[in-house]
């Protein structure tokens, strides 16, 4: 893989840093991406390459893409990891929050996959990996933002993936259920700060303020670098499924999809009476 290319966003911590390091040992040339450069000095001594990056300024993502071309002539694995979670009941969460959470997790990734695929389709392959969730697939009460979210991006992913197959691209979901990252705490923030609270929902915010969220360490956590191995699987496989979850929970989460609406509700009232 020494001769292979992949650009990687929110490369500062988590899923992203593992990912970043995963790719380097196998001996791939990796563009590693942070909004702030400092926070991923240690992959640039690890022999990434770094370089600013936030997905919401559409000049970083164009210079990002263009540094990498430039540099080596072709991008083989665009990762799209960068995202957070704004956790807070609908009524609660103001629509510029809402506008906040799409800009992040649905419009950085299509910023960035308008500016790599002229490139792949160009060089004949590629593979785009948007790391998604499985919570854009199973929706719950108090994560309706952050689902519509990953939603639109599981969406977009499925429509590219018949888009791209022609030229030789393939588009891959990754979706993890809870992992041991300090996703959560941005979220307990986000929470805090990004909701205007009606108090109407005591019951909700109390769920997620005792750290039932999807981060943090629990039993039914997976580290980082069993995201960021099922990424590299994606990146080198010749024919990569078109989703990959992550974890027990994910695995069996997936399946509540099947579930009639009705007794999926019901367990929502459950779990709340239970909480």
């Amino acid at each position: 893989m020494e001769d292979k290319t992949v650009l990687i966003t929110g490369a500062s911590s988590g899923i992203g840093r593992a990912t970043a390091e995963t790719f380097e040992a196998e001996g791939w040339t990796v563009y590693a991406t942070a909004r702030d450069t400092d926070d991923i000095e240690g992959l640039a001594e690890a022999g990434c390459v770094t370089q600013e990056l936030d997905v919401t300024e559409p000049e970083h993502v164009e210079a990002a893409v263009e540094r990498v071309i430039e540099d080596v002539g072709r991008l083989d694995c665009l990762v799209n990891n960068a995202g957070y979670a704004q956790f807070g009941p609908l009524e609660d969460v103001p629509t510029d929050r809402v506008h906040d959470q799409f800009d992040v997790n649905v419009y950085g990734p299509h910023r960035l996959i308008r500016e790599a695929l002229p490139h792949m389709r160009e060089q004949g392959e590629g593979t785009i990996v948007n790391v998604s969730s499985v919570a854009g697939r199973v929706a719950t009460p108090g994560m309706g933002v952050y689902n519509g979210s990953k939603f639109a991006l599981e969406g977009l992913t499925d429509a590219l993936r018949g888009e791209v197959d022609d030229y030789g691209v393939d588009a891959v979901l990754i979706e993890p259920g809870p992992v041991d990252t300090n996703f959560d705490e941005r979220a307990d923030e986000e929470l805090e700060n990004g909701t205007e609270r009606s108090g109407a929902y005591d019951s909700i915010y109390a769920f997620y303020e005792e750290g039932q969220t999807f981060g943090g360490t629990s039993a039914l956590s997976v580290p980082p670098t069993d995201v960021a191995e099922t990424i590299l699987e994606a990146a080198c496989s010749p024919d990569p499924d078109p989703r990959y979850p992550v974890g027990q929970l994910a695995k069996y989460s997936s399946f509540l999809r099947f579930v009639p609406d009705r007794l999926r509700d019901g367990a929502y009232r459950l779990v709340k009476k239970l909480a």
